[in-house]
């Protein structure tokens, strides 16, 4: 799996989104965002955190993998 981690900076200009089912109260929520080749993912709560960087090929196996669980 193709996976990079930076530590926060790197993502300036991506539209980040979150899903319509996370709510106000600050629950676990991821946000993504794409750019050509790549699938950006961060905290919703730490937007200068980390970031994974991943290519669209393992966020495809990441999503099919936790719709199983």
């Amino acid at each position: 799996m193709n996976v990079h981690v930076t530590t926060g900076g790197s993502d300036a200009g991506l539209r980040w989104n979150k899903s319509s089912h996370s709510g106000a109260e600050g629950g676990q929520c991821l946000e993504v965002a794409t750019s050509p080749g790549t699938v950006h993912v961060r905290d919703s709560k730490q937007h200068t955190g980390p970031t994974l960087t991943l290519t669209p090929g393992a966020w495809a196996a990441f999503v099919a993998d936790a719709a199983r669980d």
